[in-house]
């Protein structure tokens, strides 16, 4: 967010390329960010966010679409200014994040995978309902994902993924246009105005930390490199990707608080949270606009879902196998190693692929565990805050180039990221049932 596009001086990569015109034409990691970060939990939370309170927190899911451009532009652009990858610049800040990202990956991918195959099963279930339960459903959409990732590259994954998000943006759009939103209320929740409700304000700050937040902010900078982009040359354009990712990502969160808003709110109508949330909303929307419509959703839905999937399976697996490779090496490492491929060949890239599919199906089988989903669930919700902060660390630090560190913007906007997490974190710590832990 800094003032310094164009700025080719100091890049920490040997030869470094003349600026690119910002074009369209080279969009393609934020669609992925987009896509990935936007799961059917979030469309659920802003559901229930127009069900609750109309469209008084509109402005909230604005906000948090700023939060997130802030954070993913920060991190693509340590990427490039240094030529080094994100692990490595957590490394250089001590061994202390190397054993914070090595127990978060292990536990959280492991209850994520049951998560992510569930919730693509589900829509499926309700789409072809008698041909397979929801477990059959979870392990197959697993197990595509898995080849899917496992035998394509980059380049093949981009593209699958701009095809779903294009079936994601129909979708939204078409249902916020069907259920005809009231354009003066739109307006009015413009206005930053909290509900007069007990807990309005965590439920505010909830609905802005949950728009698009992931893991996947992290991984926008490796699929940047994995795109080809590994220099300061490509700093306006990775910021114009970034900011269509996040504009997308406004779309299908408010296109969906208009549903919530029109067709929950004003008939008083409540849906459960969770995944299955969406499958109530489809049965909704067969008695009010008929069994087409209800089918269109379930395909937008399993386009959400599935592509948090495969999104996660490549990006995160990317980010572990340059954290293995890291650790190997002990040397620096470099962008150009993700831009060429190597990474996603590697054994710990497929091994981790492997984690995310076949450990987790043993969950959707046996249940989860009440101590594992309470350790999840603490470190989800310390990840946001670790990124936001080490991110204010890296970039106002002499290991990156000074024209490329974080301006006054930028800093103001990590921070308020920073505490907006830590707030929910701590929230989410407290929430949790420690009396039965121990």
């Amino acid at each position: 967010m800094a003032d310094t596009t164009g700025n080719t001086k100091g890049t920490g990569t040997s030869h470094p390329h003349q600026p690119r015109k910002a074009s369209w034409t080279y969009i393609g990691p934020g669609i992925v960010v987009a896509a990935t970060g936007v799961g059917a939990g979030d469309l659920v939370a802003t559901l229930i966010a127009g069900s609750n309170f109309g469209y008084t927190l509109l402005w909230a899911a604005i906000v948090g679409c700023l939060v997130k451009i802030s954070l993913a532009e920060a991190a693509g652009r340590w990427h490039l200014s240094t030529g080094r990858t994100l692990f490595d610049g957590w490394a250089s800040l001590g061994r202390w994040t190397t054993y914070f990202f090595a127990v978060y990956v292990v536990v959280w991918g492991f209850v994520y995978g049951a998560a992510a195959m569930s919730s693509s099963g589900l829509p499926l279930q309700a789409l072809f309902p008698g041909v397979m339960d929801l477990k059959g459903w979870a392990v197959a959409c697993g197990l595509v994902g898995l080849v899917f990732v496992w035998f394509n590259k980059y380049a093949v994954f981009e593209k699958v993924m701009t095809v779903l998000v294009g079936v994601m943006f129909v979708v939204t759009v078409y249902l916020a246009v069907r259920v005809t939103p009231n354009l003066p209320d739109v307006v009015a929740g413009l206005l930053p105005v909290l509900p007069d409700e007990k807990d309005s304000v965590l439920n505010t700050l909830g609905l802005i930390g949950g728009v698009g937040g992931t893991i996947t902010l992290a991984a926008y900078g490796y699929w940047v490199n994995a795109k080809g982009w590994t220099d300061t040359g490509w700093m306006k354009v990775m910021r114009l990707d970034n900011r269509v990712a996040y504009a997308t990502t406004g779309v299908f969160v408010v296109a969906m608080l208009f549903v919530g808003a029109e067709l929950l709110h004003s008939a008083n109508v409540a849906i459960a949270s969770g995944d299955k949330g969406l499958v109530q909303l489809s049965d909704i929307l067969e008695r009010e606009y008929g069994t087409a419509t209800a089918k269109f959703f379930l395909i937008g839905f399993f386009a959400t879902s599935f592509t948090s999937l495969i999104g996660v399976w490549h990006g995160v697996s990317l980010m572990v196998a340059d954290f293995v490779a890291r650790q190997r090496s002990r040397g620096e490492a470099r962008a150009e190693e993700v831009a060429s491929g190597a990474r996603e060949r590697s054994w710990p890239f497929r091994a981790y692929l492997l984690w995310l599919t076949f450990p987790p199906m043993i969950l959707l089988f046996e249940g989860q565990p009440f101590r594992l989903i309470i350790l999840y669930g603490v470190l989800g919700a310390a990840f946001l805050p670790f990124l936001a902060g080490t991110l204010i660390w890296l970039l106002n630090s002499a290991r990156t180039p000074r024209e490329w560190r974080n301006g006054p913007l930028s800093n103001a906007m990590l921070v308020i990221a920073g505490l907006l997490f830590l707030v929910l974190c701590l929230k989410q710590i407290w929430d949790q049932p420690w009396s039965e832990f121990f």
